[in-house]
């Protein structure tokens, strides 16, 4: 996709969150003809993506002022909270008239508050959580769960098409994040429920990997059996999506579900395989390390 793709009134376009995804997604709507103005707290992130093309803002502030959409891309809720509506951040500095797209893993109902104060603002407020780790960030092949009014999304599709495959808009604001949250507890649980199977397997004197070959052949086959379980059988957790991170938003999941009056028993169960595997030194491996410890002193 080319620039002229892009009307000219979503250009340019700011990034902040320059992070295992972010950069990426960066690199991907630049190589797409987008100018781009990146700004971060630590300039040596800002800076690896000048080489490929964006141009550093001098400031927050005047980043704010000078873009038509700017995009999102940091770690919780109190980041997003704190850019938006902290003192001398997003709405008090943003023109009427701005997109901003939120790519951030946040709460669904702060999400919902978050975008009732932009539209007070003026300014245009779109949840679009990512899912396909950091690999799909490199390619471009992302899945968006998107939230929001419709006209809005629409505007921006063009440019969220520069960095994911498939664009889902689920419903209102925060709809993109309930998606999410759904995401990352069938994510978790499926995990759990791998774990448990290989422990199964092997507690049988049964190779579990010949269990998950048969497995993949049928209605337990799943792309998380395909890619995760593999995954465990080599021992191999460098991280695409950190387990620490995959805490964070179980919590996100948790206290959603609380506020909904829910009671969720598998998500606690993931909740707590997480928290073994943080204390086990595992915060930086990829999550589905917490397979390995869905079954207690296994």
């Amino acid at each position: 996709m080319s620039e002229k793709s892009v009307s000219d009134d979503l250009i340019p376009v700011g990034y902040i969150g320059l992070g295992i995804m972010g950069a990426p997604m960066v690199r991907n709507l630049l190589r797409g003809g987008v100018p781009v103005q990146v700004w971060a707290r630590r300039l040596e992130q800002a800076q690896k993506l000048v080489a490929d093309g964006a141009t550093l803002a001098d400031s927050f502030e005047r980043l704010i002022a000078s873009v038509r959409v700017l995009f999102l891309n940091v770690s919780d809720t109190p980041d997003v909270e704190s850019l938006m509506l902290g003192e001398g951040g997003i709405l008090t500095r943003a023109q009427p008239g701005l997109i901003v797209v939120d790519h951030s893993t946040i709460d669904p109902m702060r999400t919902r508050v978050i975008a009732e104060r932009a539209r007070e603002a003026g300014i245009a407020f779109v949840d679009a959580p990512v899912s396909g780790g950091e690999r799909g960030a490199i390619d471009g092949t992302l899945t968006l769960m998107l939230g929001g009014a419709e006209a809005d999304i629409d505007r921006v599709r063009p440019l969220l098409a520069l960095v994911g495959r498939t664009l889902t808009r689920v419903g209102e604001s925060g709809a993109g994040q309930i998606a999410k949250a759904c995401n990352q507890l069938i994510i978790g649980e499926t995990l759990v429920a791998i774990g448990e199977a290989y422990s199964l397997a092997e507690g049988a004197g049964v190779d579990p990997a010949r269990v998950r070959e048969a497995l993949l052949g049928g209605f337990a086959g799943s792309k998380v059996l395909e890619m995760h379980g593999q995954r465990l059988l080599d021992d191999n957790f460098v991280p695409g999506f950190m387990a620490h991170l995959h805490a964070k938003d179980m919590g996100i999941v948790a206290n959603t579900a609380a506020g909904l009056g829910l009671d969720l028993a598998g998500v606690e169960r993931v909740r707590a395989a997480l928290a073994r595997a943080l204390e086990s030194g595992h915060a930086y491996d990829d999550s589905t390390i917490l397979a390995r410890y869905c079954v207690p002193d296994r």
